[in-house]
């Protein structure tokens, strides 16, 4: 994996990453495909609105089918038919959402399946084996996602723990001469001066990527944004640098001011889903009575499938019917958007436009949030 920056305007950046499967224009949004699937879309939909790269979850292709099965059937691209790149997580997000499910020790994580109850043992050796018989792109460390709130003395034994399993990754990495680009986590919680000492210890071990993860699991947007102010601009310059499961667009704006350039959510796919579509004038809550009469396109300034066939009333009666084409119709819609909003993002960067692009688009992202979340 090689990274390149085009054009810098403050610590916001532009450029590209080139692997065996293609470039990757920075910054970028990856759609989650957690069980090697888009929900509602098919790879080459995807592929044609732009997007370069999805993710793919370990954990989940490990339960279901498993990798052993996915390897022999010629690894997830062909297996999912996706040819372009794939980022896969390394399961330790599952640390923090299946806490009910799983008992954390030096050696790894042991977890219940949320889906029959087996029991199983995911080693930082464990997680890397996985991805690699997956044929993964980009391949993440094991980590520990801590829950928020958290004790800061608990924290700070967790980002000794992450370090140790980084540690364990990198050399399981290269005694298995693996391809494809490994990528460090930084935790740390809420707390600056632990993530300081993470980031550090992630740049002796020597990584092709560094993430900033255990964001966005509760803490408040100040908080976020504080560790992102004082985090992302010393990640190191020549790496790509990943946050991890954040996508409100909001808060892309701020990250990217501040030197991030790859980002991965759900919140595209699943506020579709919901119901709650993305676009120029505003969130749009498609459920509400206003729209049961309206002939105009979702989106008017939007070219997208959707948008240039089918009215607010029609996605309205489909969401109220629980139609399986309203998921299709809204996912590609917000997906759409999504895809646009960063390839206008990338040229403002290269044009040396950025706090233009973020004046304009800041209160037309802030319409409506809070009340259609």
């Amino acid at each position: 994996m090689k990274f390149e920056i085009l054009n810098k305007e403050g610590f916001a950046r532009a450029g590209f990453i080139t692997t065996d499967r293609g470039l990757i224009h920075t910054p970028f949004f990856m759609p989650v495909g957690t069980n090697g699937t888009v929900k509602a879309m098919s790879p080459e939909e995807i592929s044609d609105m732009g997007y370069e790269i999805i993710l793919s979850n370990t954990y989940h292709l490990y339960l279901r089918p498993g990798h052993e099965t996915i390897k022999k059937l010629g690894g997830l691209h062909k297996f999912i038919n996706w040819q372009r790149p794939i980022l896969t997580d390394s399961g330790g997000f599952q640390i923090h959402s299946l806490a009910s499910l799983r008992k954390i020790t030096s050696e790894g994580v042991e977890f219940r399946s949320h889906i029959d109850g087996s029991l199983h043992f995911l080693t930082p050796e464990k997680a890397i084996e996985i991805q690699i018989a997956l044929g993964s792109d980009m391949i993440m460390v094991l980590d520990e996602c801590v829950s928020y709130p958290m004790d800061k003395k608990y924290v700070e034994a967790s980002v000794i723990l992450t370090k140790q399993w980084a540690e364990r990754c990198k050399d399981f990495f290269e005694k298995q001469k693996a391809k494809g680009a490994l990528f460090g986590i930084i935790q740390g919680g809420i707390y600056p001066d632990l993530r300081h000492k993470a980031l550090q210890d992630l740049i002796k071990i020597q990584f092709d990527g560094y993430a900033l993860g255990g964001l966005s699991v509760g803490e408040s947007k100040e908080e976020m944004y504080k560790i992102i102010r004082e985090i992302a601009p010393l990640m190191p310059e020549d790496k790509p640098r990943y946050l991890m499961g954040v996508g409100d667009l909001i808060d892309v704006l701020y990250a990217v001011e501040h030197g991030i350039d790859m980002f991965d959510c759900v919140m595209p796919t699943r506020n579709a889903r919901n119901g709650t579509l993305f676009t120029s004038q505003g969130r749009i809550s498609i459920k509400r009575s206003e729209y049961k009469d309206d002939p105009n396109p979702l989106d008017p300034n939007c070219q997208c499938y959707t948008c240039k066939n089918y009215s607010r009333a029609y996605l309205r009666h489909l969401y109220m019917c629980r139609e399986i084409l309203s998921m299709r119709l809204n996912t590609i819609h917000n997906l759409h958007f999504y895809a646009n909003f960063f390839k206008k993002m990338r040229k403002a960067i290269l044009e040396n436009n950025f706090q233009n692009f973020k004046k304009l688009w800041l209160p037309i992202l802030e319409k409506n949030a809070c009340s259609q979340d």
